[in-house]
Formats: structure tokens, C-alpha cells, sequence
């Protein structure tokens, strides 16, 4: 693998996607095969927005930062690659990204940590943030009918042509024009490696094909190369918004709200988060309160006091290291009018290493 290594990866989501609990299209158990006999979709293993990356998807990343892999291709949606670390600028994701948003005036993109609504390249319920700009945004996942991304497939190409080895894991190969992608390596003396469980159409003009696991191949390549596979860190954001105002007739009470929401803006989906619960160290006088769904928004009224303690007690989504994280959340009721607080939830998973 030493010199330019380009890594085609995914076809459609096989691969290196399925050990996430993304399930593929054209395995043996594939969404596309177990159709075609009559037999019921395979659910994912986990909600999409909670697959995290694969120990493949984490040795590409170690791959990228030693200077080995240059460069990514992707026809997975889910959004593994960002989600491990490979920079956007060294990927190509041909059949677009499920939490990728982009404005199609100015071209600024947003990943975002749930699923966009849409798909088929349409307008969200979002804006561009840039000042001058504000257009709606657009989903980026391709539609049946769609076609693939110019900017991508012209990128895509031209790193395979440079590529002297490209890689390609998990990946059927039977979608064009795609899956002719690896084979322009072969026009400047570059090589093909075609990592799969089943045979593919390209296998005749790889220099070596190996049927097996990606996850259990990657491995032998990392432990070869002396490489460490690095675990990966998952960090979810929020934002706390406590807002109060004071009731005219009698200052002495207090009219407050208390929202956890997410950062992309207040009425985006939580998805990590199941429930809050909100109670009052020291404050007998207030009810405990349980936020079920969202949005999650408490409204109170009390006795103004200079100081108040807030515990919040966030239960999380299945497929979080933990299953709940607490905050304390100190309010001044004699401060400024509007306090607003980002708050970060760290998780860390350690890739299994098979």
C-alpha cells in the first residue's frame, strides 16, 4: 500500500457499513435480494443517526493520517466517513449524505447529527446562516432518478487516475457508472484490489481479490503495517436556552422556560435524547418535572431569588455508551434576561478489534 491509494469503497451500503447495523443491498441478505425473493426488508440493527463507524471506517482514518489513503469514495449515505474523521475535502460521497445539508446559492454545507427530512435533492425546513445569503437548504441523497453529482464523480475520477493502488471494500461493483470508477487506475499503471464476500463483475482486471470480511481483512493490512486502529470518540452537542421574564403585577414572581435542544436550532430533531428529567436541589417548593418528548420545554412561575440550581437528568438513546448524563444548570434570576449555554456530552466507544 505505499504510495497514492485511493479507497473505493461501499456499494450501496455493504461492507464496511453492515457491521454498524447499516444493512446492504446486494449481500445474501441484502434489502435488494431479500426483495427480489419475497421476503420482508431487514430493519437496522440500530437508528441511523446511532451507527457508528465501523473498525474499517476507523483504519482508513489512521490510513489518511500516515499519508497512505489519499482519498475516499463513497456510495453509503450514512455518513460513516465524516462521522470517523476522513476530511470532507478527501471524500467523495457519489449518492450524497443523510445528515448533510447543503445551500444551493452559496454553496455552504451543515452535517448535521440527525436524519435531513428529505430526500431527492430538496429544500429543507432550514436556512443558510451565512448573513448575506439565507436560501433554504437542500438534502444532499440522491434519488432514483437523480443523477450523480458532477463536482463528486469529476473528483472521484480524477483521484483514481493519480491513485497507484486503488482499494475497494465491500463493494459489488455492479452499479454504473460507478463501479467504473476503479479501473481508470488502470490507465496510468495504477492497481486494483477488490476486498468482498461475493464475486464482482471487475474481479477479472483486479491485481489481487480477497472474499472475505472487510472488517477482518483491514485488520491483517493494520497489523501488518504496524498500524494502530484508533477508537472511536463520539461527542454529542446540545444547548441549554433559560429565559425569564418577571410578571408585571407582582415582581416577586418570576415567569421562566427551560429548553434542551439541539444546536442546529431550536425546533431541530434531539435524536440522543430520550427524556429530561428536571428537579430542584434545595427547593422543595418546586415539582419535580419529567420532559417525555420533545420539544423539550419546561414552563414555571416562581418566587424570584437571587440563585437557583436546575439539575437536569438526560436519559439517552439506545446505542449511547451511557444511558443517561446529568448537568447541573445554575440560574441567576437577578442576572441578564436571557442566558443561553452550550453543554457537551462526550462518549467514548472502543472499536472491537476482531
Amino acid at each position: 500500500m505505499a504510495g497514492r491509494a485511493a479507497c473505493c469503497d461501499n456499494t450501496e451500503g455493504a461492507g464496511t457499513s453492515t457491521s454498524c447495523g447499516v444493512p446492504d443491498f446486494r449481500g445474501p441478505k441484502g434489502i435488494w435480494t431479500l426483495q427480489r425473493q419475497g421476503k420482508g426488508v431487514p430493519e437496522a440493527s440500530l437508528p441511523f443517526d446511532r451507527a457508528m463507524p465501523s473498525l474499517t471506517h476507523m483504519a482508513l482514518v489512521e490510513l489518511e493520517k500516515a499519508g497512505i489513503l489519499k482519498f475516499v469514495i463513497s456510495q453509503n449515505v450514512d455518513g460513516l466517513h465524516l462521522k470517523s474523521g476522513i476530511p470532507r475535502e478527501k471524500l467523495a460521497e457519489l449518492h450524497g449524505n443523510s445528515f448533510r445539508e447543503v445551500c444551493p446559492s452559496c454553496g455552504m454545507e451543515y452535517l448535521r447529527d440527525f436524519e435531513v427530512e428529505t430526500i431527492g435533492l430538496k429544500n429543507t425546513p432550514r436556512r443558510c446562516v451565512e448573513e448575506k445569503c439565507k436560501a433554504r437548504l437542500r438534502d444532499t441523497v440522491l434519488d432514483c432518478e437523480d443523477e450523480l453529482p458532477g463536482k463528486e464523480m469529476n473528483l472521484a475520477e480524477q483521484q483514481c487516475e493519480m491513485a497507484d493502488m486503488i482499494l475497494c471494500l465491500g463493494t459489488s461493483l455492479q452499479i454504473t457508472p460507478a463501479c467504473d470508477i476503479p479501473l481508470r487506475a488502470l490507465r496510468n499503471g495504477g492497481k486494483v484490489v477488490i476486498v468482498n464476500l461475493q464475486q464482482t463483475p471487475k474481479d477479472k482486471d483486479a491485481s489481487l481479490v480477497i472474499h472475505g470480511l472487510v472488517d477482518e481483512v483491514i485488520s491483517g493490512v493494520m497489523s501488518y503495517l504496524y498500524l494502530r486502529i484508533p477508537p472511536f470518540v463520539r461527542v454529542d452537542v446540545f444547548q441549554i436556552v433559560f429565559t425569564r421574564c418577571t410578571r408585571l403585577s407582582d415582581k416577586r414572581f418570576m415567569k421562566w422556560r427551560l429548553r434542551v435542544a439541539s444546536i442546529h436550532g431550536q425546533n431541530a430533531p434531539l435524536p440522543f435524547v430520550r427524556s429530561v428529567e428536571v428537579s430542584f436541589p434545595g427547593r422543595p417548593e418546586l415539582k419535580v418535572a419529567t420532559l417525555s418528548k420533545q420539544p423539550f420545554l419546561l414552563k414555571r412561575e416562581t418566587v424570584a431569588k437571587r440563585s437557583c440550581c436546575i439539575m437536569l437528568k438526560l436519559n439517552l438513546s439506545d446505542g449511547c455508551a451511557c444511558s443517561y448524563t446529568s448537568i447541573d444548570f445554575p440560574v441567576d434570576f437577578q442576572g441578564s434576561l436571557n442566558l443561553s449555554t452550550l453543554r457537551n456530552v462526550q462518549h467514548i466507544y472502543q472499536v472491537e478489534r476482531t
